[in-house]
């Protein structure tokens, strides 16, 4: 076998990203709904004087802003998908907007935080009957926006344990997704929230409950927002050295006699895929070759280098 057949041989694809054109077609829509209604409870709030609607507007602008930062990297991972300069391919550029999107989160929690405590000590007179009918429009549309993205999310979610037998790894779903679902799940949440203390305040003067929902909605968002900013962040970092695979590899290797892991890395490219290096230490000679196909085994390994060291 010549230079040429064995480099052919032995060459890997470096595209680990399938794509998600639905979910991206979705979100799509997603922003869509998301901008108009922003754009009706701004107008409410200025036409009405609700100072509860004007800011439900703009609490929606950033979620706009966030759904299209979704959108943004689904298509820069598209345009980027075979550009040689991603060592293992555009996944992370999701990612990325992924961790984006949780920040984003995180300041709208802030900022609903502050204007909720302000609001505490100086509340405000509020139109009940528009507000009331402004936000049981905008739950509607945060609704439909939830039926577009909550499918393809739950069928990551569905995927990941149909795999469990190679992979037993429940964090194959698609991050960029998960964080627009979570943006319109937050703002579904603030919603049924602010009907709620309107409609306390309407019928039995709880003008204090509107802050004190605020707050609560405040807390929920940066659980999720947390929640998601790890996830990301770890994926990011390649700090994922205690991942199910990383054991599957050290049991591969531990089964083969006179045969030690010397050195490991582990880390994603893609969604449930792992690159691998692994440095053997071999008393009987095994090619690497031998090593990668026991390997093989386990589907979510998409790119293994094996360096084998006779003693």
């Amino acid at each position: 076998m010549n230079l040429s057949a064995a480099a052919d041989r032995f060459r890997h694809d470096h595209t680990f990203n399938e794509g998600n054109p639905l979910a991206e077609r979705n979100t799509r829509y997603a922003v869509a709904l998301t901008a108009a209604m922003m754009v009706v409870e701004i107008a409410g709030g200025w036409i009405f004087n609700s100072m509860a609607l004007l800011a439900d507007g703009w609490h929606m602008s950033s979620h706009a802003l966030a759904l299209g930062l979704s959108v943004f990297a689904y298509a820069c991972a598209r345009r980027f998908a075979n550009d040689r300069r991603f060592a293992f391919g555009t996944w992370k550029v999701e990612i990325l907007g992924g961790y984006t999107s949780a920040v984003l989160l995180l300041g709208v929690a802030a900022v609903m935080a502050f204007q909720s405590i302000e609001r505490l000590f100086r509340p405000l007179p509020i139109h009940y009957d528009q507000a009331i009918a402004l936000a049981a429009i905008g739950l509607a549309v945060n609704l439909a926006c939830a039926w577009l993205l909550r499918g393809h999310h739950e069928h990551d979610h569905r995927h990941a344990h149909h795999h469990d037998h190679h992979a037993h790894d429940h964090h194959h779903h698609d991050l960029n997704l998960r964080s627009a679902y979570l943006h319109v799940l937050a703002d579904a949440a603030t919603s049924v929230l602010a009907i709620i203390a309107l409609v306390a305040g309407k019928f039995w003067g709880a003008m204090w409950l509107d802050p004190v929902m605020g707050i609560a909605g405040a807390v929920l968002v940066t659980v999720w927002a947390w929640g998601l900013l790890r996830d990301t962040g770890r994926v990011l970092l390649d700090a994922e050295m205690d991942a199910p695979v990383v054991e599957e590899i050290r049991e591969v290797i531990g089964t083969e006699t006179d045969a030690e892991i010397a050195d490991l890395h582990v880390w994603r490219v893609g969604k449930g895929k792992y690159a691998c290096v692994v440095s053997v230490v071999d008393r009987d000679g095994r090619s690497p070759e031998h090593y990668r196909r026991a390997l093989s085994v386990h589907e979510e390994l998409v790119h293994v280098t094996v360096e084998v060291n006779v003693v």
